[in-house]
């Protein structure tokens, strides 16, 4: 059920902003001087609600409000106001502990469900570099930190079983951004439904199989059982190349509005599954040829960086931090034997997070290319054929992913299996081993 907003809600636009912003005194005083000396843009390009940047005399800022219905479709998808409210406590929540790695807020107003936070400039959108080629080096490692800190601190390693229970408590609400997780990951692109794009002729054998198949489906809802019930630490729930910001010395997550307490793998592997889908796509982008192949390459390695580094720091986090969380008390684990014996606790439970990232790396993939929200890493192909044949490789490794998990166990495995599924063509029955 959907909340109703509050009589006093207002749809605010690029000419009521900024009567809004100048009621709130901390942010008129970080803009400086008045409202007819600020500039307002509507920059909003996501799905889901308004975000405008306003620049004063002193400084900039940006504003996102919620929308009682998707952006991207008018009315007719309602939408629950609420979700902003889960935007600014995930934010709230994880602040002590990826610090500069989101942007600050600044303002939360819970009656108009407006976010004002730090404006992030020159950052481009990731996927935007991604898609130009142009490669920032510190990114992968940087939301490897991200998500390593925000997996460890707001899980049982780290937090009190009373912490962990009020953020269960809380998010667990978030039901208007979990129910479309649910049907556009997990449901929506094994069937035929409205919200799905319509499949190109050239990939439609491809989609027919996916739905169709029995034990892609069987795979999917253990996968599905998994994020529903495995509360292993507060995770983002949307973040891949699109949700993070960046320049060649400074990372940002942003957009943590489909909060849960979820898998950490859920986050892991959604981020890997960009990249991946990235590497597919790049070979028949337009540009040059060489340099396409070359930044593929680069997108290999940043796969291998990202994920080596969240497995690294995790693990480091774990053996320095000295930490409240109740699942591994260390009085349990005393002496070199108590110690030994932590460490391979340790070992496996990354070893697990990183099964959990495979099947949803390729959920996500799926998802991008069967169901609702297309990319553009994809879309600026404009010939249809090359297109669906930059697609079809990144579904058939999802598939693989899914029916043969056992064959990657780690992530070098994965980026050595890309090339493999590059050319796979338009025919989707196996013409070998997956």
């Amino acid at each position: 059920m959907l909340d109703t907003p509050n009589s006093h809600y207002r749809i605010l636009d690029a000419a009521t902003l900024a009567g809004y912003l100048a009621t709130l005194p901390a942010v008129r005083d970080r803009l400086g001087v008045g409202p007819d000396d600020w500039r307002i843009r509507d920059v909003a390009d996501g799905n889901l609600n308004s975000v405008f940047l306003v620049d004063g005399p002193h400084g900039g800022l940006c504003v996102k409000q919620a929308l009682p219905y998707a952006r991207i479709h008018g009315e007719g998808w309602p939408l629950d106001i609420n979700r902003a409210i889960y935007e600014n406590a995930y934010s709230e929540r994880l602040a002590p502990h990826v610090g500069a790695l989101a942007p600050e807020i600044f303002h939360f107003d819970a009656e108009q469900f407006v976010i004002v936070m730090e404006k992030l400039e020159p950052h481009i959108i990731l996927r935007r570099a991604l898609i130009d080629g142009v490669r920032y080096p510190k990114v992968p490692a940087a939301v490897a930190d991200y998500i390593a800190r925000a997996s460890f601190f707001t899980s049982d390693l780290a937090a009190s079983f009373e912490a962990k229970a009020a953020d269960v408590a809380l998010f667990s609400r978030n039901l208007s951004l979990q129910r479309i997780s649910a049907d556009l990951i997990f449901t929506d692109p094994y069937q035929t439904v409205w919200r799905n794009k319509v499949i190109e002729p050239h990939l439609a054998a491809w989609g027919d199989a996916f739905r169709s198949d029995l034990d892609i489906k069987t795979a999917v809802a253990r996968l599905r059982a998994i994020y529903f019930t495995k509360t292993q630490s507060l995770i983002h729930g949307d973040l891949h190349s699109g949700s993070v910001m960046v320049t060649a010395d400074d990372t940002r997550v942003i957009d943590g509005e489909f909060a849960w307490v979820g898998p950490s793998g859920f986050d892991v592997g959604n981020f890997i599954a960009h990249y991946a889908m990235a590497w597919f796509a790049k070979a028949r982008q337009p540009g040059d040829p060489a340099e396409r192949a070359g930044f593929r390459d680069i997108i290999a390695e940043d796969i291998v960086t990202f994920h080596e580094t969240f497995r690294r720091r995790f693990l480091d986090i774990w053996r320095t931090e000295d930490n409240g969380g109740d699942a591994y008390p260390a009085a349990h684990f005393a002496g070199p034997a108590g110690e030994a014996r932590l460490e391979s606790l340790r070992q496996a439970y990354v070893d697990d997070i990183f099964r959990d990232a495979i099947g949803f790396l390729a959920l996500k993939i799926i998802r991008r290319v069967l169901g609702y929200a297309q990319i553009a890493d994809f879309l600026v192909i404009a010939e249809p054929e090359a297109q669906a044949r930059a697609k079809a490789g990144a579904l058939a490794l999802a598939r693989s992913l899914l029916l043969h998990p056992d064959r990657y166990p780690d992530i070098a495995a994965i980026v050595g299996a890309l090339p493999r599924f590059d050319d796979i063509g338009l025919d989707p029955r196996p013409s070998r081993s997956w």
